[in-house]
């Protein structure tokens, strides 16, 4: 079993100052496998140092540079690319196909950030007056468990491409995976304190990183709850905010669709990274003249998947990321049930013949709005169904939440898709396809709306979120 006790500070694993265990866990066996020796102030404070330090010097670094150190990055992950999948698997319990593509989709993040950085305009004038793009200083960067090579990298990258330092707090569920993305990081041969990692509790090391004088800048992943209380934190010293928050996406079934692939997308769409993604399509919205059709296809499709055996290439769900975890979905399964929603599928409890914090793919039909299981994220393989009489009723429900980070629409008419979606109140409305169909390349903006964040990510979008425009007149 192994135990992590150092901090990547000022490119170098120091020993961590904080002396509280976190114990890991393989979440399909529930079984400790590690433990990490959790950071306290004192070591954020060390990191903060480090990366306002090395920001005096890296933010002054030429696009070329910058440029390479990207590449650097990338290769670096790729040289690894067999550990950090193994790792992931084990640590986080997903499947191996979705862990592989996640795995690369981290590494080309700094090839994608090279390439905006390399045709993005530093220097451009307004009229007569010359107006700069400068970094925004030390930035701090806040990750969920749910993707950690991404998160941290998708953060990263643009941060490096600006001439950004960064500090990281990951979610201390991912101390196996943060701390081999640290020695990749180390191997890239990184200049001192432009990366610096600690891993801790996030009540505990939230409150030092947000309202640090030296830090410009927070780029938070998580729910609305904790990002709420980030933003307040950092309204003191006025800090920066890039807040990718929570979701309860709809995925609007229109009335001219061939069901069974619209029904197979659904699946994908609200199953996919065991439920645990703030984009899941968990609303199912369904024409009421075509409900029974879709439910019979969703009980069919739903026996067919997958679950568990994770090194198998088409394992689809794999286990909650912990028992806290496994718990909360639970407790949202019976709160279905006692409001009175039917279930077509799953259920309480673990599927058959599988331990550790596996819960079993839930749908719910006959689902009111009104209903906890259709307003609150639940961050588990559970979707409620919802039908609808027309495209007006379609939309309000779709609008009918406090959050707006995704929709889906499926349609045998594209055109008609992309009109209803422009009346959807969200940052991204993806048609007949995945949440890949926006994040594959590095051109799209990636964020939300309402109660679903602040900011951009993805090309120039996510650059600029850590450049400030200087005016020289």
């Amino acid at each position: 079993m192994k135990t992590i006790d150092r901090s990547f500070i000022n490119g170098e694993f120091k020993p961590t100052r904080g002396t509280d265990l976190f114990d890991l866990y393989d979440p399909s066996t529930a079984e400790i496998i590690g433990r990490t020796v959790l950071g306290d102030e004192r070591d954020m404070l060390d990191a903060v140092e480090s990366a306002r330090e090395a920001f005096k010097t890296f933010s002054t670094t030429s696009v070329a540079e910058r440029g390479e150190m990207l590449l650097r990055l990338h290769e670096a992950l790729k040289k690894r690319e067999d550990a950090l999948v193994e790792t992931a698997i084990l640590e986080y319990g997903s499947p191996i196909t979705a862990t592989v593509g996640r795995t690369r989709a981290a590494a080309n993040a700094f090839l994608e950030a090279r390439e905006t950085l390399r045709d993005y305009p530093f220097e451009m004038t307004a009229g007569q007056k010359l107006v700069v793009m400068e970094p925004v200083g030390v930035v701090g960067a806040i990750t969920p468990f749910n993707a950690d090579y991404g998160h941290i990298c998708g953060k990263l990258a643009p941060a490096i491409a600006a001439g950004c330092t960064v500090v990281v707090k990951p979610s201390e569920n991912n101390g196996l995976e943060t701390e081999l993305l640290c020695r990749c990081i180390r191997e890239a041969d990184i200049p001192p304190g432009v990366v610096n990692v600690v891993e801790g509790r996030g009540e505990e090391l939230g409150p030092i990183l947000c309202g640090h004088p030296d830090v410009a800048m927070i780029n938070f992943t998580g729910s609305t709850r904790v990002g709420k209380e980030i933003a307040a934190l950092g309204a003191g010293t006025m800090k920066r905010f890039c807040l990718e928050l929570g979701g309860k996406s709809p995925n609007v079934i229109l009335d001219d669709a061939d069901m069974d692939k619209a029904v197979a997308l659904a699946l994908v769409i609200g199953f996919s990274n065991s439920g645990q993604a703030c984009h899941a399509g968990t609303r199912l919205l369904v024409p009421k003249n075509r409900l029974n059709e879709v439910e019979t296809s969703l009980k069919r499709a739903v026996a067919k998947l997958k679950i568990g055996h994770l090194r198998d290439a088409d394992s689809f769900i794999g286990p909650l990321v912990s028992r806290k975890q496994f718990d909360t979905v639970q407790a949202y399964i019976r709160s279905g049930l006692d409001e009175g929603a039917e279930l077509l599928a799953g259920g309480p409890g673990h599927p058959e013949g599988l331990v550790g914090y596996y819960a079993r793919p839930t749908i719910f039909t006959k689902v009111s709005p009104s209903m906890r299981i259709a307003q609150e994220e639940i961050f588990g393989p559970v979707i409620a169904v919802m039908a609808y009489e027309d495209e007006g009723q379609a939309v309000e429900m779709a609008n009918d939440t406090v959050y707006g980070l995704a929709a889906f629409i499926s349609s045998a008419d594209p055109d008609r898709a992309q009109r209803i979606g422009r009346r959807i109140r969200a940052g991204m409305v993806v048609v007949n396809d995945t949440i890949g169909a926006v994040v594959a390349g590095p051109a799209a903006p990636l964020g939300g709306m309402k109660e679903s964040g602040l900011g951009r990510a993805g090309g120039r979008w996510g650059l600029e979120t850590y450049l400030e425009p200087k005016v020289i007149a």
